[in-house]
């Protein structure tokens, strides 16, 4: 590299460099020739106070900087080095703006030079990253990122990361670099400069692609190795090992100190046998069994003896994850045989080669739409899957995915990149499997029809088996929501959007008025401006009709409310009026499409490949509208069974508005539909048992209780050593104060215990506002400021990576509801203690929970012993299990809620955990006791 890069990070007292704030350190990294070959770092006299919060962040402080000098005596020094040179930073729209503010200010030009920013660099070269913070991307390359937020250090390491990021960009194809470079105008960098100069001085001077590299129409793509297609019978297929010391001969290869476990073994034996006998079985096996090896050793040597698939279904991405990248490579490792294992997702989870290739060089691309374009080129060369949940995608991004993902096609597909489609790739390897594993929404979007993509397997395994019903209810209900009715309709647009509507007439344009017989565009206009209208309005009185139902939720913003047939009054009359006019629209507005689009295929002869693209762009559209007028139908027209219900936030119903039905049980659909037709399914998790009976999920998933086998393995862990459970005495009973009460009093008990264990703490909510108030009550007392506060819905970020933010720091504490009761795996000493704030129960007037509760009341029953105290326990359980993960783990849990000593069944929960010792006192007498046990 002849170039000379300076690599700059600056410290500042605040954000905005027009409003005042200054630069209180400076640093600079030179590179020439691809070497580090000078450095320069400055403490600088902002002339101004640094606020705590800089202080905090950086540990600069005013004593270290009074005597250092101002701006002005080294602005001088910064133009030099920065002299013929690309100015390059992480968020470098940031450090430049504040520098020629300081620069100009001191008399200087400033600086006009190339810029490049290594955030974008980041996100175009690894688009798979889960995350473009500098300390990430610092760990992800191993770099030694000893203090950020300190100048000096951070341009270190940008300059190191930079130096990376460019032996990256050189080593790609040159086609690639070269697509990079015409696409990089659009960047907020002068990324296109550097990657021309690459091209000239580096890239021609390389013979040939790389090995693991092919070109197919001018896209460079990670070679795909030739698939061995046919599935082969395991002519010497061996025997299960039924006794233990087989299992042991053959398990022990896989691990380097292998520790015998008799409830694995159990159930693996349980599972082999199930299939052999032909019987649906549930087993719920506690944390440490090894459920996942548990099932897949015996499915691998079933699969093999009778040369049939088996398919494993999970609820999460994280297990599914953790089954392919480490359950499988061990099963590989330890089975006398080689078995064939595949993950398939849904269609719309690959991307369609062909459909990229075409609109890659489209013109007026906005930013996130050019990033995305640059980040799947380079991607292209590195994935085997073209899975989108690979990729680190903006929300730009994921509406441009929407145009390029795989879908069912109206014309012809291109041969060759037929061969190379990733979806049919998926299906093949599918067809050829033993395992494949896949998740509970495609599994029963399988069952509905929804295009089958799973091969026909009579033998299944669902783990996370409690989430089953649920997912069943999703998928045979209905949803609708404002935003993406929105999306939808502005896909087409109006004519002078220059959308596809206007495509759709471009084309008609070829063919003669007399031919045409059609509504004219003008009046096509109106009709789509009308159904803009209605829909507006459609939603408003959704709204509005929300509104009128919660009188009596003061305070909360986000609302759940039911919809039934039983309601009256003039809201939902102008609602369900307003959702006909919607459904007659969009009827009207798919015909005249429809009528298009046929006289197009009938008269047109010959259709540009740009032209076979945007009809196969509407057909999409219009069969998605008719989707829409039947979900409309579904939820307003039709007198069905479902519940019906709305979710809104109070604040901003026009973008936070969904609509819902869902059938109250699925257990008969499940029956008839998955069950029935299954030969053997076995249904696993941690969580199955209610005080040591099946019922209640036998109940809702439609299983028969007599024929199924029922196996309940506990865990090897010794929880009376390893954990303590405190209930505090001195906090209010839940139901006999307001909220506001009681979260002041779990707030002084939350500080006391952070306290006492240093932090290390999960604390689960129940519903967001209360966790919202807590977070802000803790936040405005000061007495935590040392400890990192990390909230759901707060703190920005996907579960996952709230976890791993909570895991980095010594000193923290996460507050979360509904999703981290469950699938959040924190082991050894980064959880030390788990609070639950009120017993998981759902609140009576949670549509789905009410509905559920009248239609027991109606055949007779108890909803409380029947359905809302199993379903709380099961979830209780969930949560009890965040705690403990490996044998050496130790924590104390915290249940704030009395009702679990005060209540006749309170002790249902505590029966369905582990027995664990139970300490009753005041929080200041538990604290002591914390201090001796921990």
């Amino acid at each position: 590299m002849l170039n000379k890069f300076v690599v700059v990070d600056l410290e500042t007292t605040g954000n905005l460099s027009k409003k005042g704030d200054k630069i209180i350190q400076f640093a600079a990294v030179v590179i020439e020739n691809g070497h580090i070959t000078d450095k320069f770092s400055s403490l600088i006299n902002p002339q101004k106070m640094i606020p705590a919060f800089i202080e905090e962040l950086t540990g600069i402080n005013d004593e270290m900087v009074k005597d250092a000098p101002l701006f002005s005596e080294i602005a001088e020094k910064v133009m030099s080095l920065l002299d013929g040179a690309y100015f390059v930073a992480h968020n470098v729209l940031f450090d430049l703006s504040f520098l020629q503010e300081e620069l100009i200010q001191s008399g200087c030009e400033g600086f006009f030079g190339p810029v490049l920013d290594t955030v974008e660099m980041a996100r175009i070269l690894y688009p798979t990253a889960d995350s473009y913070k500098l300390s990430d991307l610092a760990e992800k390359e191993k770099l030694n990122h000893d203090r950020p937020h300190q100048a000096d250090s951070d341009a270190q390491v940008t300059a190191e990361l930079f130096l990376i990021l460019l032996k990256k960009i050189s080593s790609l194809p040159q086609i690639t670099i070269g697509q990079l470079s015409q696409l990089a105008g659009g960047l907020k960098s002068d990324l296109q400069q550097l990657l021309d100069e690459l091209v000239d001085t580096i890239v021609k001077k390389r013979e040939e692609l790389p090995e693991s590299i092919e070109v197919y129409n001018d896209i460079a793509l990670k070679k795909k190795f030739v698939e061995n297609e046919i599935k082969s019978v395991n002519k010497d297929a061996q025997q299960y090992p039924s006794s233990e010391e087989d299992k042991i001969e053959i398990i022990k290869h896989g691990f380097q100190f292998f520790e015998k476990r008799s409830g694995q073994f159990l159930m693996m034996d349980t599972v082999y046998e199930s299939f052999q006998n032909q019987r649906h079985t549930l087993i719920e096996a506690g944390t440490g069994v090894g459920k996942s090896l548990g099932y897949l050793l015996p499915i691998a040597y079933f699969s093999k003896e009778h040369n049939l698939p088996i398919i494993v279904s999970t609820h999460t991405i994280q297990l599914q994850e953790q089954i392919l990248k480490k359950e499988i490579p061990l099963l590989d490792k330890i089975l006398p045989f080689k078995i064939c294992s595949v993950l398939l997702k849904g269609r719309s989870h690959y991307l369609s080669l062909e459909k990229f290739h075409q609109t890659l060089m489209d013109e007026n691309d906005n930013y996130d739409t050019t990033l995305t374009k640059m980040q799947i080129l380079v991607w292209l060369t590195e994935t085997e899957t073209g899975d989108k949940d690979e990729l680190n995608l903006s929300s730009g991004g994921l509406i441009y995915w929407n145009k390029i993902k795989d879908e069912p096609t109206v014309f012809k597909p291109n041969q060759g990149w037929q061969e190379r489609d990733f979806y049919l790739k998926a299906k093949r390897k599918a067809q050829a499997a033993d395992i494949i594993i896949t998740n509970h929404s495609l599994l029963i979007s399988d069952l509905i029809g929804e295009g089958s993509i799973l091969p026909k397997a009579d033998y299944v395994i669902i783990d996370e088996g409690h989430h089953l019903q649920k997912v069943a209810s999703q998928f045979f209900g209905f949803s609708l929501d404002y935003l993406s009715s929105r999306l939808l309709i502005g896909q087409f647009g109006l004519y002078e959007q220059k959308q596809l509507f206007y495509e759709l007439e471009e084309m008609l344009s070829s063919i003669p008025e007399q031919e045409r017989n059609l509504m004219h565009s003008f009046e096509l206009n109106g009709m789509v401006m009308d159904l803009n209208y209605e829909m507006d309005e459609f939603f408003k009185l959704i709204a509005l009709f929300a509104k009128t139902k919660v009188t009596n939720k003061k305070g909360l913003n986000r609302i759940k409310v039911r919809f039934s047939h039983a309601d009256s009054g003039k809201e939902r009359n102008a609602l369900v009026h307003s959702a006909e006019r919607f459904t007659f629209l969009l009827k009207d507005l798919f015909s005249a499409i429809n009528d298009r689009l046929e006289l197009i295929k009938k008269e047109k002869y010959s259709l540009t490949s740009l032209e076979e693209k945007k009809i196969e762009e509407i057909y999409t559209f219009i069969n998605e509208l008719g989707e829409m007028r039947n979900t409309v139908i579904s939820c307003f027209i039709k007198d069905s069974k479902d519940v019906k219900w709305i979710e809104m936030d109070t604040r901003s119903p026009q973008n936070v508005t969904t609509f819902i039905a869902q059938p109250a049980f699925v257990a008969e659909q499940l029956k008839e539909k998955f069950f029935s037709p299954k030969k053997a399914v076995v249904l696993t998790s941690a969580t199955l048992s209610v005080n040591n009976s099946f019922n209640f999920i036998i109940k809702e998933v439609g299983l028969d209780a007599v024929s199924s086998v029922q196996m309940k393995i506990s865990s090897p862990f010794q929880y009376k050593d390893q954990v303590q459970l405190f209930i505090p005495e001195d906090l209010p009973e839940i139901n006999t104060v307001t909220m506001d009460e009681y979260v002041i009093a779990i707030t002084e008990h939350i500080i006391t215990i952070a306290e006492a264990t240093k932090g290390r703490m999960l604390i689960l909510f129940t519903a967001y506002d209360m966790l919202k108030k807590t977070y802000e009550l803790i936040k405005e007392s000061g007495f935590l400021n040392e400890y990192v506060l990390i909230a759901q819905g707060i703190s920005s970020g996907s579960r996952t990576r709230l976890t791993r933010n909570f895991q980095r720091y010594d000193k923290a504490i996460l507050l979360g509801t509904s999703s981290f009761w469950e699938g959040v795996d924190i082991p050894g000493e980064d959880l030390s203690c788990l609070v639950i704030v009120r017993l998981p129960f759902s609140p009576p007037d949670e549509p789905l929970t009410e509905a559920k509760c009248q239609l027991i009341v109606q055949q007779g029953g108890n909803p409380f012993t029947e359905y809302s105290l199993p379903e709380a326990i099961l979830r209780f359980k969930q949560g009890f299990g965040r705690l403990i993960r490996t044998e050496q783990d130790r924590g104390i849990m915290f249940v704030f809620d009395r009702r679990i000593v005060t209540t006749k069944y309170g002790k249902s929960f505590l029966k369905s955990i582990p027995a664990i010792p139970i300490k009753k006192g005041t929080i200041d007498e538990l604290v002591e006791f914390i201090h001796t046990w921990l």
